[in-house]
C-alpha cells in the first residue's frame, strides 16, 4: 500500500510481530478487513512507529473458507473495538477476545452475510429480532442501574449510556453506540475516486475538510505526479480554519455544561464569526466542495484573510483568558475525568485527548503532509489528563492555528491549484490528517476498473469513545456531562 511499509504474515505470526512492534515503541492505530477475492478476506493492521518513519502495515490473508484469527486485544487493547467491528461487518472471529460481544450490529441483527462482503446486497433489509443487551455483571445490594438514552436531551446525538451507581458515585459506565450507523464504508464501493471525496467530507460535520483531505491524499498516493504547491498551501490554511472554529465551539459547549452561560454565548459567537469568514473566502461555512484528488476544485483568493482574523484574534485571546480566571468554571474542570498516560496510550486516545495526557503525537508534525513540513507546527502537551488539561490543549491549538494561518497566507506561492491525476486500477493508498478531534486515516483499495473497492476510515471519535469510559468509572453523576463535553466526542465518527 502506498504510504506504508508492508509485511505479509500468516495468522500464527501475528501475535509475535505485534509484540515486537510494541517493544520497539510502535503504536497500533487500527485494523480492518476487506475481500480482495470472494470468500478470501484479508485483515490489515496499521501501526505508527516513530516520527518521520513510514507507517508499518501488516497484512494477514486468510485461506479460503477460514474465518478466524487470534485476538491481539490482550497485547494492544485499542484493537479490541476494531476486532469486534471486523467480526460484525466482515464475519471474521477473533479467538481469545476479552469482549466478544457485538459492537456495531446490536444483538438481534441477523444479516444473510457480512455487510462488508462484496456480495452483500445493501438494498435488502437486515433481519432483526430484539434481544437483551449483553451487559457486564456488577454485584452489590446498593448498586443501581440508570439507562441514559439513546434519545438524549438537547441536540446530543443518539447513544445509550448505562450507569452502575451508588448514590451519586458511578461505579461503571457502559456506552452503547451505533444506533444510526450509516454504512458509509459500504457506500464508497463502486464510486469513482472523484465522487468518493464528496462522500468523505460527509462522514462527520465536525471534520468535513479533514476527512476529504485524508481521502484525497490516499487517492493521490496511488497516482504518479504531485499536487501543485499552491494547492498544498491552501489545504493547510483551510485545515487550520476548520480547527479554529471547531475549537471555539468546543469551548462554548464546555461552558454550557458548567452552566457558564455568558462563556457559552461568547464562544459560540466567536465560532459563528469564524464560520462567516470561511463563507466569505471560500463560499462554504463548513469548507465543503473545495477539495478534489490532484489539488483544489478552484483557486481561492485569501487576500484579506489575515486582516479579518487579526481583528477577531484579540477577542478570542480575551475570551480564553477570562475562562482561565473564572473560578466557577475552573472548579468543575480541574481533576474531573483524569486519563492516565498509559491508559491513553493502551486504549488508543487520539488528538487533544492524548496530548492532554502527556503523549506528544500530532500527524502534522510527526508525519507532515500537504505543506506542513515547510512550517513549524506547535504541539502543546499537558500531563494532568483532566478536563481542564483537555480544554487548555485546545486553547493552545487555537493560538497555534492563527499563527500558522498567518504564515501560510504570507508565504502563499502563485501557480496552478490542480494537476490531473489518474489513479491506477488495482492499486492501494493510505492518506492521513490531524483533524480537530485527532488522527484520521483513509485506506483505499481500487478495483481493476479504477473504482473504489474498499475504503476504510479511521475516525478519532471511534478511538476516543473507547477511551472515554475509563475516565467515568469512580467519578460522579454531577460531573458526567462536563467530562463527556471535555472529550469533544461525536457519534458520526463512530456511526460511519
Amino acid at each position: 500500500m502506498n504510504g506504508a511499509v508492508e509485511q505479509r504474515l500468516t495468522p500464527d505470526e501475528l501475535p509475535e510481530v505485534c509484540r515486537t512492534l510494541m517493544a520497539e515503541g510502535a503504536r497500533l492505530q487500527m485494523a480492518y478487513a476487506w475481500f480482495p477475492e470472494p470468500d478470501t478476506p484479508e485483515v490489515i493492521y496499521l501501526a505508527d512507529r516513530k516520527r518521520l518513519e513510514p507507517f508499518p502495515l501488516l497484512r494477514c490473508r486468510l485461506p479460503a473458507g477460514r474465518r478466524e484469527l487470534p485476538s491481539l486485544a490482550a497485547i494492544t487493547p485499542l484493537l479490541g473495538w476494531y476486532e469486534r467491528e471486523i467480526q460484525d461487518l466482515c464475519g471474521i472471529r477473533f479467538s481469545g477476545h476479552p469482549e466478544p460481544s457485538p459492537l456495531v450490529l446490536h444483538e438481534g441483527a441477523r444479516p444473510a452475510m457480512p455487510p462488508l462482503d462484496p456480495r452483500y446486497q445493501p438494498e435488502e433489509m437486515m433481519p432483526y429480532r430484539p434481544q437483551p443487551w449483553h451487559l457486564p455483571a456488577v454485584e452489590g445490594d446498593d448498586v443501581q442501574q440508570l439507562p441514559f438514552g439513546p434519545v438524549r436531551a438537547d441536540v446530543l446525538e443518539s447513544a445509550q449510556i448505562l450507569f452502575y451507581y451508588v448514590g451519586e458515585g458511578i461505579l461503571h459506565c457502559h456506552p452503547r453506540l451505533f444506533f444510526k450507523h450509516r454504512g458509509l464504508e459500504k457506500q464508497f464501493e463502486g464510486l469513482s475516486p472523484f465522487m468518493g471525496v464528496i462522500l468523505a467530507e460527509r462522514i462527520s460535520g465536525v471534520d468535513s475538510f479533514a476527512h476529504a483531505l485524508a481521502f484525497c491524499q490516499a487517492i493521490e498516493s496511488t497516482c504518479p505526479g504531485t499536487v501543485p504547491e499552491r494547492a498544498q498551501y491552501l489545504r493547510i490554511a483551510l485545515a487550520e480554519l476548520e480547527r479554529l472554529y471547531n475549537h471555539l465551539h468546543y469551548l462554548g459547549h464546555l461552558c454550557h455544561t458548567t452552566t457558564l452561560k455568558v462563556g457559552e454565548a461568547q464562544g459560540k459567537l466567536l465560532e459563528e464569526q469564524c464560520k462567516q469568514i470561511n463563507g466569505l473566502f471560500t463560499g462554504s461555512r463548513f469548507l465543503r466542495g473545495l477539495l478534489t484528488p490532484g489539488g483544489m476544485r478552484r483557486d481561492l483568493n485569501l487576500d484579506g484573510l489575515t486582516k479579518q482574523l487579526r481583528v477577531l484574534e484579540p477577542q478570542i485571546v480575551k475570551y480564553m483568558a477570562e475562562l482561565e480566571v473564572t473560578n466557577s468554571h475552573l472548579d468543575r474542570l480541574l481533576t474531573t475525568g483524569p486519563l492516565p498516560r498509559q491508559v491513553a496510550f493502551d486504549e488508543g486516545a487520539s488528538g487533544p485527548i492524548k496530548r492532554a495526557s502527556g503523549i506528544q503525537r500530532d500527524l502534522r508534525w510527526s508525519h507532515p503532509y500537504a505543506a506542513y513540513g515547510s512550517f513549524n507546527v506547535d504541539v502543546p502537551v499537558r500531563t494532568e489528563g483532566d478536563a481542564h488539561a483537555r480544554a487548555q490543549i485546545r486553547m493552545e491549538e487555537i493560538r497555534a492555528s492563527l499563527k500558522l494561518i498567518y504564515a501560510v497566507v504570507d508565504g502563499m506561492p502563485k501557480g496552478p491549484v490542480w494537476s490531473e491525476m489518474q489513479a491506477e486500477p488495482g492499486t492501494e493508498g493510505l492518506g492521513w490528517c490531524e483533524s480537530t478531534r485527532g488522527s484520521i486515516y483513509h485506506c483505499i483499495h481500487l478495483d481493476r476498473q479504477g473504482r473504489l473497492a474498499r475504503v476504510k476510515v479511521k475516525s478519532p471519535s471511534f478511538s476516543n469513545w473507547r477511551v472515554f469510559p475509563f475516565t467515568v468509572h469512580d467519578s460522579n453523576m454531577m460531573d458526567y456531562a462536563i467530562n463527556e463535553a471535555s472529550f469533544g466526542l461525536t457519534m458520526a465518527g463512530c456511526d460511519r
